[in-house]
């Protein structure tokens, strides 16, 4: 079982924008952890760099467990 959800938060990780994993976690300059759904004004701007602790998540909640917060704007 913990194979298996290692696998699933791997995936997430890595996934890269795809339908399921399109919500950017980026990290800001003070060291925020800050996640961006499509739609919202800096979405298509922000970069994601693994080497920074940044990645994607496929779902809000699973951004919120992990300790990141939505982007105000």
């Amino acid at each position: 079982m913990a194979f298996g959800l290692a696998m699933f938060v791997a995936t997430a990780a890595t996934a890269g924008e795809n339908d399921a994993c399109n919500i950017k976690g980026n990290v800001s300059t003070r060291g925020e952890r800050i996640y961006h759904v499509p739609g919202q004004r800096y979405y298509d701007r922000t970069r994601i760099s693994a080497s920074h602790g940044e990645r994607w998540f496929c779902s809000e909640a699973e951004a919120r467990a992990a300790g990141w917060r939505r982007s105000k704007v």
